[in-house]
């Protein structure tokens, strides 16, 4: 009995166990492919594109940029001297109407010049320079930029024309707009060549920004009576690139 319970009961095991395996096998093959079906549907299409926006517009801010500058034997004389210019540059200044808060030190710097002889190097004397910035608005560049020279200022390193930033947000604006208009164009060319249409938006990033006009200033100011400084500015560009992601089906 015990020899028939063992040879029946191995069979019985076995056939089990197949048919067990055949049940599970299709089951498990069927849940993947199902799974990855639907991870696969649940993916949205996108499309992505860039789009560029510019804007051009008449500068509504100067900005000059003068030194006043001395040399002397001492580093506290040619610091000394270059305050006294500066202050009379100042003075100038705020009886042409600028106002002080329109004036600000960009860079100031005292440091000895040498005389290089062989492999020694002498100090021969010291250099100061205040540089300072002048905003103004565009009309009064030349005009103010006479005063400055005139009156301490021996140097002009450069003139710029750009915009305030009030105007500088307003037109950035404009170009965005532009740019997702371009950007909008695109996804939509893009989509109706693939059979889709746009849906929504997934992302948005941007960059750009304003190019200023910097005319080439060469100023005599030996010179600097025989008339007055004019300039011509031309139109100052404020641009955005925007790259969007869009959905779509």
């Amino acid at each position: 009995m015990q020899r028939r319970f063992k040879t029946f009961a191995l069979p019985v095991a076995l056939v089990t166990l197949v048919l067990l395996s055949g049940c599970l096998a299709p089951l498990q093959s069927g849940g993947g492919a199902n799974a990855a079906q639907q991870a696969t549907d649940a993916q949205p299409r996108t499309i992505t594109v860039s789009g560029n926006g510019e804007v051009k517009a008449e500068s509504d801010l100067a900005v000059l940029s003068v030194a006043v500058t001395a040399t002397a034997s001492s580093a506290d004389e040619a610091r000394a001297q270059v305050a006294d210019r500066s202050e009379t540059m100042r003075q100038a200044l705020r009886e042409a109407g600028v106002d002080d808060d329109a004036v600000t030190t960009s860079h100031f710097r005292v440091r000895p010049q040498y005389n290089h002889n062989g492999k020694e190097r002498n100090v021969t004397g010291y250099e100061a320079v205040h540089v300072y910035s002048i905003e103004v608005s565009p009309d009064r560049a030349g005009e103010v930029l006479d005063v400055a020279v005139g009156n301490g200022a021996n140097e002009v390193q450069h003139v710029s024309f750009t915009l305030t930033e009030e105007a500088r947000a307003d037109l950035r604006n404009d170009a965005l707009n532009a740019a997702m208009d371009s950007a909008r164009t695109d996804a939509d060319t893009l989509a109706s060549a693939a059979n889709l249409s746009i849906t929504g938006v997934q992302s948005v990033s941007t960059s750009g920004g304003h190019h200023p006009i910097e005319p080439r200033v060469e100023f005599d100011t030996a010179g600097a009576n025989s008339g007055g400084t004019s300039f011509e500015p031309g139109p100052v560009t404020v641009s955005a690139t925007v790259t969007v992601t869009y959905e779509a089906e």
